[in-house]
């Protein structure tokens, strides 16, 4: 089934609440007042700039528990202001817009056999000496706030990365504190349901790469993880092989139009993420003890969201 993405050559635009409130996600306007009514209790949340979607997004990824949504809900939250490689101060510049230029972070067109939607991640340039994980981290979370701020809330989410021009070298630029901080906000405070996992063209040092990951990841992702070998076609067996780009087997875009479209899409984002800057937590208002990275990873009280498992 291929899905149209508009890229726009106009500032981003909210994807309608009339048309979320639509969808088969079973959520009320009557659930969001009551979410908008605690965030308001809440003094260390921006509470001005949350907007029902987010609140819609976050419900939804939650699978409508109330109680869930409030603490993933803080938690996106406070990891967006603790986690300043990722999260502070995203605009979009020359800087920005270089990363993407060396990456391949492109929503496909075409959704997974479970509804899905699709993220596509590879190298583009495979200079060793631009590949810097963070940034490339910064660069694929800017594009899915944008995406899930145009198309509202998805049935799930699956994440493919080839690993296609992925070398030794590459692995070992990795920095262990950017994993261990990407995987634990992808794995508890993104607001979204991530179905699967997959990596394509595993390399022959792939166990040399899960030896880096499998420390952070909690046992309901490993589970989701599907390792697809060079030149496979098993991806097929989670969506349709025709939607991925050409040069990775499919019938999609080449490599360079994914780039090329997606760069348009970040250039018309500006006005979104001068706003999505100002939702950031204000700890010294935080009833208690302000939060610290020291917090969240010396022993936070246990996991609050759940991967979805089918």
């Amino acid at each position: 089934m291929i899905y149209n993405c508009v890229f726009r050559t106009m500032p981003a635009v909210q994807f309608p609440l009339e048309e979320e409130y639509k969808k088969k996600t079973r959520i009320t306007r009557e659930d969001i007042k009551k979410f908008r009514d605690w965030v308001e209790t809440q003094p260390h949340l921006p509470a001005e700039h949350i907007t029902d979607l987010d609140l819609i997004l976050t419900y939804h990824c939650c699978s409508r528990s109330s109680e869930v949504s409030k603490q993933v809900l803080d938690l996106h939250y406070t990891l967006k202001t603790l986690f300043n490689n990722f999260f502070k101060d995203r605009y979009v510049d020359d800087k920005i817009l270089k990363t993407f230029s060396y990456y391949v972070l492109t929503p496909l067109e075409t959704r997974a056999y479970d509804e899905s939607a699709i993220v596509y991640c590879r190298l583009l340039n495979t200079d060793v000496k631009n590949f810097v994980f963070a940034d490339a981290i910064r660069a694929v979370l800017m594009l899915v706030d944008i995406w899930q701020y145009e198309e509202g809330t998805w049935p799930g989410f699956m994440i493919i990365i080839d690993l296609d021009q992925c070398t030794l070298s590459h692995i070992a630029r990795l920095d262990l504190q950017s994993v261990q901080q990407f995987l634990y906000f992808l794995q508890e405070a993104m607001l979204l349901k991530i179905k699967s996992l997959h990596f394509l063209n595993a390399p022959s040092f792939m166990d040399k790469l899960m030896m880096i990951l499998r420390p952070f990841l909690k046992k309901e992702l490993l589970d989701m993880l599907s390792i697809h070998q060079i030149g496979s076609k098993t991806i097929g067996k989670f969506m349709p092989i025709e939607g991925l780009p050409k040069e990775a087997g499919g019938e999609y875009k080449t490599l360079q139009q994914c780039n090329d479209d997606v760069l348009v899409r970040i250039r018309n984002a500006k006005e979104f993420f001068a706003e999505e800057n100002k939702k950031r937590v204000v700890e010294s208002k935080r009833p208690g003890k302000p939060k610290t990275i020291s917090d969240i990873f010396g022993g936070v009280e246990g996991s609050f969201k759940k991967l979805d498992i089918d």
